[in-house]
């Protein structure tokens, strides 16, 4: 019997009969086809990486722009008029461990490229005004942080802001009560805010 076959079929003839000697060729066809292709891909992806890279100048895989290398974060010292033990130190550590998580520079105690220092300038606690969408009484702790930051290889970024931020609680609980968690929320949002105005400057 003869069966005639269709090219455009890829190897199946007209009444449904599998012609393997088709097989080949249409393999040999499709990997002529696909390494081109796979080629070009792989060229497109590299000048992207390239015009990004190069776009950014100094960076980071963070978004990070800076040539630096090192940095070190002086102690906050907590000046406002409530102290509250320990949220010093807590501050100061929140921002050595952001920096280190979110860049690739390297923490030092001395002779860093980047310095960071300052001090807490307010710890404060105040009724909020109740709104029409907000009627239940509530309190707002506000934490505010004076920052220095210089920039030794480049110091026309040398930076002087005060960062601050807040946090709402109901009025029929104790600021202790919502303490800790008050403080990790205003630290995240200061730090981040700090890491931004310094660094993030895309």
């Amino acid at each position: 019997m003869i069966y005639k076959v269709s090219v455009n079929n890829f190897g199946y003839s007209k009444n449904n009969k599998k012609n393997t000697s088709f097989f080949p060729y249409r393999i040999k066809i499709i990997k002529k086809l696909q390494t081109p292709m796979i080629r070009l891909k792989h060229a497109i992806v590299l000048l992207i990486s390239i015009s990004l890279l190069q776009g950014c100048g100094a960076y980071s895989f963070s978004g990070i722009n800076t040539t630096a290398t090192s940095f070190q974060v002086g102690f906050f010292q907590n000046q406002a008029p409530i102290i509250i033990p320990g949220i010093d130190q807590t501050f100061t550590n929140q921002l050595q461990d952001l920096i280190l998580n979110q860049t690739n520079l390297n923490l030092v105690t001395s002779n860093g490229d980047l310095l960071y220092e300052g001090e807490i300038v307010q710890y404060y606690i105040a009724p909020t005004n109740a709104t029409s969408e907000n009627t239940a009484a509530q309190n707002r702790l506000t934490i505010a942080i004076n920052v220095r930051f210089y920039d030794s290889k480049d110091p026309k970024e040398d930076l002087e802001q005060r960062f601050s931020f807040f946090f709402d609680y109901p009025a029929a609980q104790s600021e202790t009560a919502v303490r800790e968690e008050a403080i990790q929320i205003i630290y995240d949002r200061i730090t981040q805010d700090i890491l931004n105005a310094t660094l993030a400057k895309w």
